[in-house]
C-alpha cells in the first residue's frame, strides 16, 4: 500500500505526465490508471494533443519534476540496456543548470555547517557562484593559509527534497514490479538502489 504521505506527490507526477501527454507511463502505474481521465477532464484535455516525440515529452516532464528526477533521467541515459534508443538519447540532453541562490545564503550555510564565521575559515570567499545546478552550487574561496579551494554548497532544503523523492522512487519501483511484470527484467528496484548511491555521493 502506498504511504498516504506520498500520495500527493504521486498525484502531481501523474498530473505532469498527463499534461505532457505521457499517458502510456501513467497507465504503467497501476495505482493511478483511474485518475488519468479525471486529470484530463480537469485540464479539458480529453485526448493527447502533442505531436512531439515521446522522448522529448518525457525529458520535459522530468525537468518539470525537479532535481531528483532530472538526475535520475541523466543516470538512466547511461544505461542503454534499460531504455529504447530514442529515450536514452533524449535523456542525455537533460540539463540541471538553474539560477543560483543568493551568495549571502551560501555564506550562512557554509558558516553553519563548519561551525565558525567565514572570516575565521577563509581569507576570501567569493559570493558569486562559478557553477550552479539543481542540487548545489560552487564558490571559489581562499583558505587562511592561501590555499585556493572550491566550495560546494547544497541548495537550502535540498536534502529533504532528495530524501522525499528517493523514497517515492522506491515506491514507484515496487509498484512497477508488482503491477507491471514486464518491467521486472529491467530490475527497477536495483536501478533505484544504484541511484541512491549516486545521488548521495553527489550531494556530499
Amino acid at each position: 500500500m502506498t504511504p498516504l504521505s506520498q500520495f500527493g506527490r504521486l498525484l502531481r507526477i501523474t498530473r505532469v505526465f498527463v499534461r505532457h501527454d505521457l499517458d502510456e507511463f501513467v497507465r504503467a502505474l497501476h495505482l493511478f490508471r483511474p485518475y488519468r481521465l479525471a486529470l484530463r477532464a480537469v485540464t479539458l484535455r480529453w485526448f493527447p494533443q502533442s505531436s512531439r516525440p515521446r522522448a522529448v515529452r518525457l525529458r520535459e516532464a522530468l525537468e518539470e519534476l525537479g532535481p531528483v528526477f532530472i538526475k535520475f533521467g541523466q543516470m538512466l541515459s547511461t544505461r542503454p540496456d534499460l531504455l529504447p534508443d530514442d529515450i536514452a538519447a533524449e535523456l542525455a540532453r537533460l540539463q540541471d543548470r538553474v539560477p543560483p541562490f543568493p551568495g549571502e545564503d551560501a555564506e550562512k550555510i557554509v558558516a553553519a555547517a563548519l561551525g565558525a564565521p567565514l572570516d575565521q575559515l577563509f581569507r576570501q570567499f567569493d559570493t558569486r557562484p562559478v557553477a550552479s545546478a539543481s542540487v548545489a552550487q560552487v564558490h571559489y574561496a581562499v583558505l587562511q593559509d592561501g590555499t585556493e579551494v572550491a566550495v560546494k554548497v547544497l541548495r537550502p532544503g535540498i536534502e529533504q527534497i532528495i530524501e522525499r523523492d528517493l523514497a517515492l522512487l522506491d515506491t514507484l519501483a515496487r509498484l512497477a514490479e508488482r503491477y507491471a511484470p514486464e518491467t521486472r527484467r529491467l530490475r527497477p528496484r536495483e536501478v533505484v538502489n544504484e541511484y541512491h548511491k549516486t545521488i548521495h555521493a553527489n550531494s556530499t
